[in-house]
């Protein structure tokens, strides 16, 4: 049999089909391009990943918050968006005398959340995290599956901290970068330092870049890392970790940048050891990015068979016949009992055979026939082609949660 060629793989693997293909997101033209819904199946791998990324920053020391998808006009213009930004941010809407936006971006609301209460050095760093919508205008012609949509729900966070301790904030929040990446399956293709360009997208303030720039550098230093001008955010650089897609394309997934340019508009302070105030370093990270694109990064990556721990179905039961269904039944009741997502698969659905194809992409299946039924066994077949055979049922559950729980990339390790 003929290989597929690079070509075909690509087209196989794009996540706009797969996503289709197995039911995990789709689009319609009544809710409008670049606004995507989520099936079933897509919404439990997007609530894994977004329950995985606020337990990993819960354990880094972040505090979560809420804040609204709305702004008035006057917060995007003290923050620089309108200025700098508005080409990407759709047009105000008009509310009573005053006129609001969809947010593009969290940082403005998270300056304001900080700056509702007093703050004493002590409670420094200060680590706010959310995982929130906000809203790019984005033309149609670059709108594409969940790559490039128009509303995007972003894992954000903001650490407000001292100038000493912006180094290693920026250090931490790359190691969780990475430490995400080594769960998820994801490679980064490369570092990248992303500098002001030319014109006047760019906060004017030479100062603020050369300060910003340096800590960054500080932060790479020991990482293979490529300088490059005009990526940067308006009001200051970032540590860009790029990733590519089965077709070669270059996007970026997560950011690490360091601002002084905010903390200054919003007239951000702390309270010192000396009892005066302070500016403190606004450090902005998103460890995965937009929940959208890290989805469809990971479809491609994977081709739709998911680590065990993000599958959508990680146990799929069959019983042989119509006499094992009831036992089948128990062992999906025990498995969900356990946190498990599992299903069962009767004879209805087709013959043993044609279940086991359609099951393809499910880490875990397993068959109940007459002799497991009577012995409280279920034959184990793994997503990899490997069957381990007839194994107790509590064997397996215990095995398939352990998995889950550690996010293991091993399917069944050796006893």
């Amino acid at each position: 049999m003929r290989s597929p060629s690079h070509r075909e793989e690509t087209v196989m693997n794009d996540h706009r089909r797969l996503g289709r293909e197995l039911d995990l997101f789709d689009t319609d033209p009544l809710m409008g391009a670049g606004l995507p819904y989520w099936l079933p199946d897509g919404a439990v791998v997007r609530h894994t990943l977004e329950e995985y990324v606020r337990e990993a920053e819960r354990g880094a020391g972040y505090r979560h918050v809420y804040s609204p998808v709305l702004g008035k006009r006057e917060l995007y213009e003290i923050s620089g968006h309108w200025d700098h930004y508005s080409e990407d941010m759709f047009p105000p809407m008009k509310l009573g005398g005053e006129e609001v936006v969809l947010r593009p971006s969290l940082c403005p609301h998270h300056a304001l959340i900080y700056r509702s209460r007093s703050h004493s050095y002590r409670e420094l760093p200060l680590r706010i995290a959310e995982l929130g919508g906000m809203y790019r205008s984005e033309m149609s012609g670059v709108l594409g599956g969940l790559t490039r949509v128009r509303s995007i729900q972003l894992n954000d966070a903001h650490i407000f901290c001292t100038l000493d301790q912006a180094v290693e904030e920026a250090r931490a929040a790359l190691a969780l970068i990475r430490r995400a990446y080594a769960d998820l399956g994801i490679r980064a293709a490369r570092y990248r330092l992303s500098l002001p360009g030319e014109g006047d997208k760019y906060v004017a303030d030479p100062q603020l870049w050369r300060r910003a720039t340096a800590l960054l550098e500080q932060v790479l230093d020991g990482v293979e890392y490529e300088a490059v001008e005009g990526e940067a955010a308006f009001y200051g650089p970032k540590i860009d970790v790029q990733i590519v897609d089965r077709a070669g394309r270059e996007s970026t997934l997560s950011t690490v940048q360091i601002d002084f340019h905010q903390p200054e508009r919003f007239d951000l302070h702390y309270i010192g050891p000396d009892g005066a105030k302070h500016r403190p370093v606004m450090v902005h990270r998103s460890i995965i990015g937009s929940v959208e694109r890290a989805v469809a990064h990971l479809i491609e990556e994977h081709g739709g068979a998911f680590p065990a721990w993000l599958a959508p179905v990680q146990l799929v039961v069959l019983p042989v016949a119509e006499e094992q269904y009831a036992q089948a039944e128990k062992v999906v009741r025990r498995a969900l009992d356990l946190g498990l997502r599992a299903e069962l698969a009767g004879p209805e659905h087709g013959t043993l055979g044609a279940r086991v194809r359609e099951a393809r992409l499910v880490p875990y299946v397993a068959v109940v026939g007459a002799r497991e039924a009577d012995g409280e066994l279920a034959a184990v077949r793994l997503r990899d082609g490997r069957r381990p055979g007839a194994v107790p049922v509590d064997e397996l559950l215990a095995r398939v949660a352990a998995v889950a729980r550690t996010r293991g990339a091993e399917l069944w390790a050796a006893a």
